[in-house]
């Protein structure tokens, strides 16, 4: 059988599509010939997002659903929506990135309540999202998770490039992460047999108007670019959902330009 990376007909649902690095995904997924469905709470942006994108690459090829990823109520629904319009759903890909009010306190700032609360929304809302998908996946006879982590995920925050700056890792962020990566292993095991892969893509730092002393500091920690641009992704996300990673299990690909190392 010839391998491809195309997508043709492949029905991917993107939670926090609406968002940064999720438009990027939904774009990297039509443009292979998929079928891109935008799942993110917000129901206005979520829309404006699909008509933008759909004028943008001029396809029928992107859907909207709202979605709320600590919900099973919410999530039946959209897997019912889904299996109703297209018969199938090959992947789903873990993107969203809820947090409170409070979110991205210094640590000594950080209470116990908003701490449990976006370890729950974050950690908890990929974990009963994969766990509604898989069980429809289960029954589908085969499926694909890919959960976005981070490279702070891998190693701990390197604290040094953020002086001088008001910017920080909050320590939610270094714990979900971390958490995800493991998840996603625990959950390749457990699926065994199931014809369920799952698999982890940690990007590093995407450049978004950081300051300048602070882009110089992570820059000197890379290799060749430096800051990744939101579209340096999709190149490994299209391979994670393509035919030619079909036997790519369990595993967590970092893309940082050597910031890791």
């Amino acid at each position: 059988m010839k391998l491809s990376f195309n997508l043709t007909n492949k029905v991917v649902l993107i939670t926090g599509g609406a968002g940064l690095i999720g438009k990027e995904f939904v774009k990297a997924v039509v443009e292979n010939d998929g079928i891109a469905v935008i799942a993110d709470i917000n129901n206005e942006i979520g829309l404006k997002v699909k008509e933008d994108l759909s004028q943008e690459l001029n396809t029928n090829n992107i859907d909207f659903i709202k979605l709320d990823i600590t919900s099973k109520y919410s999530l039946s629904n959209c897997i019912e929506y889904l299996d109703k319009k297209y018969k199938r759903i090959d992947a789903l890909v873990n993107n969203a990135y809820p947090r409170n009010k409070n979110y991205g306190k210094h640590f000594f700032d950080v209470e116990y309540e908003d701490f449990q609360e976006n370890l729950g929304l974050n950690i908890g809302g990929y974990f009963v999202t994969s766990q509604q998908f898989a069980k429809y996946f289960e029954k589908q006879g085969y499926g694909n998770i890919i959960n976005i982590s981070s490279i702070y995920g891998v190693v701990a925050p390197k604290f040094e490039i953020y002086e001088g700056t008001s910017m920080t890792t909050p320590v939610e962020y270094a714990v979900i992460k971390s958490g995800l990566i493991h998840l996603t292993k625990y959950m390749t095991k457990y699926f065994k047999g199931m014809n369920i892969k799952v698999n982890t893509l940690s990007p590093g730092g995407i450049f978004d108007n950081q300051p300048e002393l602070f882009l110089e500091k992570y820059n000197g920690n890379c290799l060749n670019k430096g800051m990744l641009n939101k579209n340096d992704l999709v190149g490994t996300l299209v391979y994670l959902l393509s035919d030619m990673s079909q036997y790519v299990n369990g595993q967590n690909i970092v893309v940082d330009d050597g910031f890791t190392l």
